[in-house]
Formats: structure tokens, C-alpha cells, sequence
């Protein structure tokens, strides 16, 4: 068994799509803008599997619900894995990505929370 999809809750799916791609880098897996379907996935070279990321729409009040409250509590609706905590925060502050502050460490490890400005904190973790 593994992984083969899951979900976050955005508030422009297009403009989500957009940001993971443009800024974070993933690859778009599936982008059907006429239903409103975008589908993102780990880039090539990562060592990652194949698992999508569905950039869910937010049009469900129950899903609008969820993602509102987790941003409105500053709580991450996901964690991505990389390789350097804060390089990513260096290369993505620079590219107007907003953080909630600087790289910590912590018993888990390195990791900041940046804000997608689609509806969501999330969390980069290093490896």
C-alpha cells in the first residue's frame, strides 16, 4: 500500500496551481482548468513518490470551514520535506513568499511556516 493522493483546501485552485508550480517548484500532475482540476506532484530528481497533491477547492462549507479555521489558528494544513530548512526560506522570502517567522529548531527538527496566500500555513520540515 502507499500514498497515492491527498488533498488541501484552497481558496483559487488556478492560483494555487500556479503558486506550487511557479514558486515552490512541484510539477503539475493534471491541470483542467475548464472543472476546475489542478493536481500537483513532487518534481523530478526529489527521490519522492508519486503521490498527488489535489489542490481541492474551497466552494464546501465544510471545506472552507476546515482550511479557514486551521489559517485562522496559524496552524500548518500540511508539511513539505526539504532537503535545507533554510535555504528554502532564503530562496522563497526572495521570490515574496511570507513567513511567520524565522527557521527554528526544535525536538523534531528544522522547520518554518510560510503562508501559500491561497488559505493555508505550511509547514517546510527539513529531511
Amino acid at each position: 500500500m502507499r500514498l497515492k493522493m491527498c488533498s488541501i483546501h484552497v481558496k483559487d485552485p488556478a492560483a494555487a496551481h500556479e503558486f506550487y508550480t511557479g514558486i515552490l517548484g512541484f510539477e503539475s500532475l493534471m491541470a483542467l482548468p475548464e472543472h476546475n482540476l489542478y493536481i500537483v506532484k513532487d518534481p523530478p530528481g526529489t527521490g519522492s513518490g508519486s503521490a498527488g497533491l489535489l489542490l481541492e477547492p474551497s466552494d464546501n462549507p465544510i471545506g472552507a470551514a476546515y482550511m479557514n479555521g486551521l489559517h485562522d489558528a496559524g496552524i500548518p494544513a500540511i508539511v513539505f520535506g526539504v532537503p535545507d530548512v533554510r535555504a528554502e526560506h532564503k530562496r522563497l522570502s526572495a521570490k515574496g513568499v511570507i513567513f511567520q517567522g524565522e527557521p527554528s529548531e526544535g525536538p523534531g527538527g528544522t522547520s518554518v511556516v510560510m503562508d501559500d496566500g491561497c488559505g493555508n500555513f505550511v509547514q517546510l520540515h527539513q529531511d
